[in-house]
């Protein structure tokens, strides 16, 4: 090939690639125009589940990586010593209201018969020795007795006497039953036994640890047989709903996005185009800004957005993802 063929080659490749590249440009600039094309990444929630109660953990029932459904049973605490305290709350709560029970009857008529008996009695005895006091007072005066033989039966006329008050009272007391004071005291003493029975309810059903929500378990943190201090974490938790993506606006372009605008999400790793909305969007910059702040720093002002997807088949936490917001949706 001679030098013009060269040269004329070369022009023809030049005035090619000028061409592509203003078709390009103008492509890019058409995209710019009708799109905001924000980077973010996947950010999904995590949480750490771990028994209230501590305890010897008795099983685990699933490794890392399973999915899991909001209530399932994911591990399990001995429950023996749980078990063994409902008991005796229960026993507790049977005796409260035992006593209860008996306050309010009062007293049985069998108790009330021997009250009125124990009354007959002492008002028996009392006749008797107001008679003997009475004879023997009789016979002083015509010398047959002495006064001391006075004094004994007076004595004895005023026991008797204070005998019967006392069983007049009793039977009184019988009859009336217990003080609302006494049925009052056995009542709160019934509640406090029910409320620890609940509370030892609660503590039994705390032996298994249940998923909160959707999700994949992502670490497995302990093994059957190890000793757990309450809140001590076992498995973490992936949430399968919602999916957020995290991503940045910088401050020229804040204008240009809105809460509620519907936007497109595409990752590097598959061809897959997931919808989203913009859910929230930060009142302050991320990075603090200067005191003295000119047109250019201004411009390095970034807001975080956090966007709502729809689905989340394919996404996984710390993913990049390009995130593209249509003009028609930021209505600017």
């Amino acid at each position: 090939m001679n030098a013009k063929k060269r040269i004329l080659v070369i022009v023809v490749i030049g005035v090619l690639a000028a061409i592509a590249y203003t078709v390009w440009a103008h492509l890019n600039e058409e995209d710019s125009a009708s799109h905001l094309t924000l980077y973010g990444n996947v950010d999904i929630r995590e949480v750490e589940l771990a028994f209230r109660v501590a305890g010897r953990l008795q099983s685990m029932r699933f490794e890392e990586g399973a999915s899991v459904e909001a209530g399932e049973v994911l591990a399990e605490l001995d429950s023996v010593p749980f078990q063994e305290a409902l008991a005796v709350s229960e026993a507790r709560v049977a005796q409260a209201a035992a006593q209860v029970r008996k306050l309010k009857a009062g007293s049985r008529p069998q108790e009330i018969a021997r009250a009125r008996a124990g009354v007959t009695q002492a008002q028996a005895a009392f006749v008797n020795a107001e008679s003997e006091f009475e004879r023997v007072s009789g016979l002083l005066k015509t010398g047959a007795s002495s006064v001391r033989d006075r004094d004994e039966a007076r004595a004895r006329r005023d026991e008797t006497a204070a005998a019967l008050d006392g069983a007049r009272e009793a039977l009184a007391l019988a009859q009336e039953g217990f003080r609302a004071e006494d049925i009052a005291a056995a009542e709160a003493d019934l509640a406090s036994a029910t409320a620890q029975r609940s509370i030892a309810e609660t503590q039994l059903d705390d032996t298994k640890l249940r998923a909160p929500s959707d999700g994949t378990l992502i670490a497995r943190l302990h093994e059957p047989g190890a000793m757990l201090a309450a809140g001590m974490p076992v498995y973490s938790l992936s949430l399968r709903d919602p999916v957020y993506v995290r991503a940045y606006v910088d401050e020229p372009h804040l204008g240009r996005v809105a809460p509620g605008a519907r936007v497109t999400i595409t990752t590097d790793s598959s061809e897959a185009v997931y919808e989203g909305r913009i859910g929230f969007i930060s009142p302050r910059a991320e990075f603090t800004p200067r005191s003295v702040e000119t047109t250019e720093l201004r411009t390095d002002l970034v807001y975080r957005l956090r966007i709502v997807v729809d689905g989340d088949e394919g996404l996984r936490q710390g993913m990049p993802v390009t995130v593209r917001v249509p003009l028609d949706e930021t209505g600017r």
